[in-house]
């Protein structure tokens, strides 16, 4: 083995260990190996961005955008119709017709592109024949993978084993040359699903209905049971704040779905809307939070504290510090970026135009070049210098603390009573550092001061706590117990079927910038005018506590809003809406002509006027410029993810097969296959590249085997086309797994589906594939000597 093979297989393990571990985006990954390999000089500059001007990579865009046209136009609502119409109500017909619409359609369009076009469709078939959704939600996902095998177009995939076979000096695949093969394996998948496969999936349950009214929708999200009422007395401290200076909503993640005053309702009133005597306000959320919550009025502010003021000045001190670009919090909201157990220290501001933001920190999002305020005691503050997170540390003097802080307003003492509630509790179990911003600086107790304690800290009745904070939300905190709650909401209140607060239910789009971010961090209230009111995932409601969960491809949301403003959601690119709400329907004047140009592209292919680049760029150019979609849409309708991920490896092939490490690794496993002759090996290449789609994205595991695949097959002496068709319907075959391929991941959450189920379906399905394709290879594609 040379060193050059060992530093290729290097940079490919550690790419490997990274697919698999998510420590970081795939596309990144792609990007980091390209680096990697022009760096070390395993290719040199026009090879290492040879990727990105890859005729297989330009497909790859080209049709995203065609797919868009087709989505743009209406498609959707005329393929809905017909599959009402032909499908009926029985749920094998329905099956059978969704599975082979979403098959034809994945032959000439983006597989990812169709599963997202059609969920929504069947979503509402479900809705309307009463068939639940789990039962024709993953024939869907995975009819567009079996659909992708058809055509050269298909999948990326396909365009990238054709792509290979060019560099390795063969002749490439042509676009329906996929068709023979991956035609019989999508009708043999289809009717394994159909007939047998169909028995294997869920049956459904509260999901299943989950799309039939909006009573089912309370139901299935809990919501009738976290539902309460709040009457605010007329004499109360709150009276005459703001909804968002009393802090009812952020207290513990409560949703005010509506204020009522004098025999009038306001749904989902506005922050800043003020609260007057008498005021009834209908709620949403864990009542024993709340009261959790309510406890801390107990507290006894005590009027003379400049001693222990005092005596905590010479231990804990400000400093502040500037973000680094490289540092890990960079993204992070305050609340998640733990600066008290990584740095022992504690955020108390950020810097921002006006000065010190100093409230409502919990969701700010951490950016390079921030200057951040902290506190903590002095041995902390002095090693904050050696943490490569921080550069500019200025510790802070007593005068300049009060002329930029206003320390002696924002310090206060309070008291534990000797009977209160709160005895043995800890400020772990309430919100009181998120909702009000209250720090707890030191502790004072039989004589002994404890400086900056943790979390877990234990009150004793008696206690002295230094808090800095807000004195004022103290009064806050008492009006919090003032409110009178009832459990029982009364009949006339229920707007949750009222034509001005309506339930919908909708999923991620595929291509979305909103997945990894914070439910808190996103304000749904404020970006949206509406209100997230629970989560489906894993087969789970989460409907609590949602401030802190990260939205990931495959949820099902439920949005809580006026009508009018979540139609508006069904324009939205980042959401696909699953739950109609009376929408115009789309204009379909321009479908005709979008698959007039699709047909085209196909045409002139096959016609030989055009690779199928050239033709896909023009084709998609000209769905512009007939307006079936704008630059805008076009631009969005590019998972660039996907392009930098296969343009970014597409590097490491070539690495692999100039240094010689395809064919270390196909004597690997001509070693181990080689002596039974080549289709054992085709058979071990295929199971290989299969068992593999579960852990490493299908475009790179292409191009990782291609050059293997070539290696092996040269040296047994035999043409290379027929190993690299198996290669490519191993590749696109991903049933295993909702991570083997984004459009099983998309169905996820809608289908209320858990992991168990694709291995119970996708099993048995890989398996028929298989054999399929393994009994059809020496028919349709013999092997030929070179």
């Amino acid at each position: 083995m040379t060193f050059e093979i060992s530093l290729v297989l290097g940079i490919l393990v550690i790419s490997l260990i990274l697919f698999i571990s998510e420590i970081i985006r795939m596309d990144l990954v792609a990007m980091l190996v390209l680096g990697s390999l022009a760096i070390t000089g395993l290719v040199d500059s026009n090879q290492a961005f040879a990727g990105f001007s890859n005729s297989a990579v330009i497909t790859v865009w080209a049709m995203f955008i065609l797919s868009e046209g087709l989505t743009r136009t209406g498609i959707a609502d005329i393929i809905g119709r017909q599959v009402m119409r032909i499908g009926g109500h029985r749920e094998v017909t329905l099956i059978f017709v969704i599975m082979v619409t979403g098959a034809v359609l994945s032959a000439f369009m983006n597989n990812i592109g169709v599963a997202a076009l059609m969920l929504p469709v069947v979503v509402e078939v479900a809705r309307r024949t009463g068939v639940a959704a789990s039962r024709l939600l993953m024939p869907l996902a995975y009819s567009t993978l079996l659909g992708g095998l058809m055509t050269l177009i298909g999948t990326p995939p396909n365009l990238l084993i054709s792509e290979s076979l060019v560099l390795g000096g063969y002749e490439p695949f042509a676009l329906f040359d996929f068709t023979p093969l991956g035609g019989i394996v999508m009708v043999i998948g289809v009717l394994f699903v159909v007939v047998g496969g169909r028995f294997m999936l869920p049956k459904g349950g509260a999901k299943s209905d989950k799309h039939v009214s909006q009573r089912s929708l309370r139901s299935l999200y809990k919501l009738q049971e976290r539902t309460f009422v709040m009457h605010v007395p007329r004499n109360s401290v709150l009276v005459g704040k703001t909804l968002a200076e009393s802090r009812i909503g952020a207290s513990t993640g409560l949703i005010i779905l509506s204020l009522f005053r004098s025999g009038r309702n306001e749904t989902l009133p506005g922050r800043q809307t003020v609260i007057r005597g008498g005021d009834g306000l209908l709620v949403q959320g864990r009542l024993d939070q709340f009261r959790e919550l309510q406890r801390w009025s107990d507290l006894v502010i005590e009027r003379e504290s400049s001693v222990l003021k005092s005596m905590v000045a010479s231990k804990v001190v400000y400093a502040s510090v500037v973000v680094t670009e490289g540092s890990p919090v960079v993204s992070e909201l305050i609340r998640h970026a733990s600066f008290r157990s990584r740095f022992d220290v504690a955020v108390v501001g950020i810097l921002r135009k006006d000065g010190y933001r100093l409230t409502n920190l919990a969701y700010v999002p951490i950016r390079a070049g921030d200057q951040i305020l902290v506190q903590g005691e002095v041995d902390a503050i002095s090693h904050l210098e050696k943490f490569s997170d921080f550069q500019d540390v200025t510790i802070y003097t007593p005068d300049e603390l009060r002329k930029t802080y206003q320390t002696d307003e924002r310090m206060f003492v309070v008291r534990v009573p000797k009977e209160s509630d709160l005895v043995q509790e800890t400020l772990n179990k309430s919100r009181l550092a998120d909702v009000f911003d209250f720090r707890l600086i030191a502790v004072f107790r039989d004589g002994e001061l404890r400086v900056m304690p943790r979390g877990d800290e234990v009150l004793l009745g008696g206690d002295l706590l230094l808090i800095e904070g807000q004195q004022s939300d103290l009064d806050v905190l008492r009006g919090m117990q003032e409110l009178e709650i009832d459990t029982k909401v009364p009949g006339n209140l229920g707007t949750l079927e009222s034509e001005r607060l309506t339930l919908m239910d909708a999923t991620l789009d595929p291509r979305t910038s909103l997945a990894g971010r914070t439910v808190g961090e996103l304000n749904f209230r404020e970006r949206y005018g509406i209100e997230l009111a629970g989560i489906w995932r894993e087969g789970e409601t989460i409907g609590t506590e949602l401030a802190d969960e990260r939205l990931q491809i495959g949820d099902a949301l439920l949005l809580l809003g006026p009508r009018y403003r979540l139609q508006l959601l069904s324009s939205d690119s980042d959401f696909l809406v699953l739950t109609p709400l009376g929408q115009e329907p789309p204009d379909t004047r321009r479908a005709p002509l979008a698959a007039f140009i699709m047909t085209a592209v196909i045409g002139a292919v096959m016609a030989g006027y055009a690779p199928i680049s050239v033709a896909a760029v023009i084709g998609g150019t000209i769905m512009v410029l007939t307006g079936c979609l704008n630059m805008e849409q076009a631009y969005r309708a590019i998972d660039w993810r996907a392009i930098f991920l296969i343009a970014g490896m597409l590097p490491l092939g070539t690495a692999m097969q100039e240094s010689g490490a395809a064919t270390f690794l196909a004597n690997q496993v001509m070693e181990l296959l080689g002596d039974a002759g080549p289709w054992p090996v085709i058979m071990g290449l295929y199971i290989l590249t299969a068992m593999a789609t579960m852990i490493i994205p299908t475009a790179a595991l292409v191009v990782l085997m291609s050059p293997i695949v070539l290696s092996a097959m040269s040296d047994m002496g035999v043409q290379p086309e027929t190993a690299m068709m198996a290669v490519a319907m191993a590749a696109s075959a991903s049933f295993t797994s909702p991570i083997s391929h984004p459009a099983n991941i998309l169905v996820m959450g809608p289908g209320g589906y858990r992991f168990v189920d694709y291995l119970k379906v996708g099993v048995p399905l890989t398996i028929v594939v298989f054999i399929t394709v393994m009994v059809l290879l020496p028919i349709l594609w013999p092997l030929v000597p070179a």
